[in-house]
């Protein structure tokens, strides 16, 4: 039987309190019969061509401005940063690089609509 420890390093015992074990256990994810491994999707098929790629790097990049962002941010807050204009500056990457992202996922839906009402 395993007892539990508190960070004080008190255990349950010796506070008085019986019968408590510890029961938490990993519950692994079901596992459905005969799809043990599962085919790539045509969502992966994208991701993998360049278009998907695009996106994908597109998407990265705007992650990596706003951490930039946050990193300065942060810096200007603690003192550690000597230029304050960076943080301008690194705001301003954030803002176009969400800016183009959004301008192209606007286009692909445009361009997507357009096909998908063209008549054959």
């Amino acid at each position: 039987m395993s007892t539990l420890i508190d960070p004080a390093g008190i255990t349950p015992a010796a506070s008085g309190i019986t019968g408590v074990t510890n029961t938490i256990q990993k519950i692994a994810a079901p596992v459905r019969p005969g799809r043990e491994e599962e085919a790539p999707t045509a969502l992966d098929e994208v991701k993998q061509s360049a278009f998907g790629s695009l996106f994908t790097d597109l998407i990265q990049s705007v992650k990596d401005t706003d951490a930039e962002f946050t990193q300065s941010q942060y810096l200007l807050a603690t003192g550690q940063l000597d230029n304050p204009v960076q943080v301008g500056i690194s705001a301003y990457k954030a803002e176009i690089s969400l800016n183009l992202l959004i301008q192209l996922r606007n286009r692909a839906l445009d361009a997507y609509n357009e096909l998908k009402n063209m008549s054959v």
